[in-house]
C-alpha cells in the first residue's frame, strides 16, 4: 500500500516536471517578452500562410470536385479540419502575443515608476 502511493507520488512528480517543460518555448527565456511576442507572432504569419493555402485548396476542390474522384470528401473534410486548426493557433499565437507586448508595456512602466522613486529619495546610497 506504501508502495503504490509512494510511486503514485513519484510518478506524479516526474509527469508535472515534463509537462511544464512542454509549454516552455524552446531556447528564448521566459522573461524575454520582447523575444516571446516576436516567436508568437512569426508563428501566427506561418500559420496564416498554410491557412490561406487550405483554403485556396478548399476553394479549388469546390470549383470542381469532379477533379478528385472518391477520395474528395475525405480531402474535404481534411482540408476543413486543417482549416479549423489553423485558425484556432493563428487565434492563440496572436493572443500570446499580445499578452508578452502588453507585459513588456507593464515592465516598462514600473521600471520607470522604480527610477522615479529611487531619485526621488534622498540617501546617500549608490543603486
Amino acid at each position: 500500500m506504501k508502495t503504490q502511493k509512494s510511486l503514485r507520488l513519484i510518478l506524479t512528480l516526474a509527469l508535472s516536471f515534463t509537462a511544464s517543460s512542454v509549454f516552455a518555448v524552446e531556447g528564448i527565456d521566459d522573461s524575454n517578452h520582447t523575444a516571446l511576442a516576436e516567436y508568437y507572432e512569426i508563428i501566427a504569419k506561418e500559420t496564416e500562410a498554410k491557412l490561406q493555402q487550405n483554403k485556396a485548396a478548399l476553394e479549388e476542390y469546390e470549383m470542381h470536385p469532379y477533379y478528385y474522384g472518391r477520395q474528395g470528401q475525405d480531402f474535404r473534410s481534411h482540408t476543413v479540419a486543417n482549416i479549423r486548426e489553423y485558425e484556432a493557433v493563428l487565434e492563440e499565437s496572436m493572443n500570446n502575443a499580445e499578452l508578452h507586448r502588453e507585459m513588456l508595456m507593464g515592465h516598462d512602466n514600473s521600471a520607470i515608476n522604480k527610477a522615479r522613486i529611487n531619485l526621488d529619495q534622498d540617501t546617500s546610497v549608490i543603486r
